[in-house]
């Protein structure tokens, strides 16, 4: 597949499930209203739309003006690494670290590569693949720990606004 239509579809599916996401919270108004549920929620939020916001700025950068792309993955993986420490720092306070989100260092890991891959992105080279084939994988595994951090809030009870 040619990089560029992944990264249009790529990006499409990222919009698409922060949307079905918007969609899941309206249904679940309880999660809003302790910080706990916001926190889990806003986060799920940005696993999604981080990505999405990466692939947009992969195809208007390219291969012609790759200094868009590459900026733009610096700082927007920074932003999300940042993020998804807050947020595991948080979680792991308040005791209510699942699985996942014990793990959620792993999600922060591939923002930092991404992030790395962006100011060196010739480190690739000897991988075979270009430096955008590369950001694509690592955004592929992001948007897999997305659906797992989904199961994992999903699947437990739903936050008590009481607390």
């Amino acid at each position: 597949m040619d990089v560029a239509t992944f990264y249009a579809l790529f990006s499409a599916t990222c919009f698409t499930l922060v949307g079905l996401w918007w969609a899941v919270v309206q249904k679940h108004e309880v999660w809003l209203r302790s910080p706990e549920g916001r926190r889990d929620a806003g986060g799920i939020y940005l696993a999604f739309l981080l990505p999405g916001l990466m692939g947009l700025f992969a195809q208007v950068g390219g291969t012609e003006n790759p200094l868009i792309w590459r900026v733009s993955f610096v700082v927007v993986a920074l932003i999300g690494c940042w993020s998804t420490l807050r947020l595991l720092q948080r979680s792991r306070a308040d005791g209510d670290a699942g699985l996942f989100a014990q793990h959620r260092w792993i999600a922060a890991l591939i923002y930092a590569l991404i992030a790395i891959l962006g100011v060196a992105p010739e480190i690739v080279d000897p991988l075979g693949v270009t430096p955008l084939q590369a950001e694509a994988t690592l955004l592929i595994l992001l948007i897999a720990l997305a659906h797992w951090l989904v199961w994992e809030f999903m699947t437990h009870a739903e936050p008590d606004p009481e607390s």
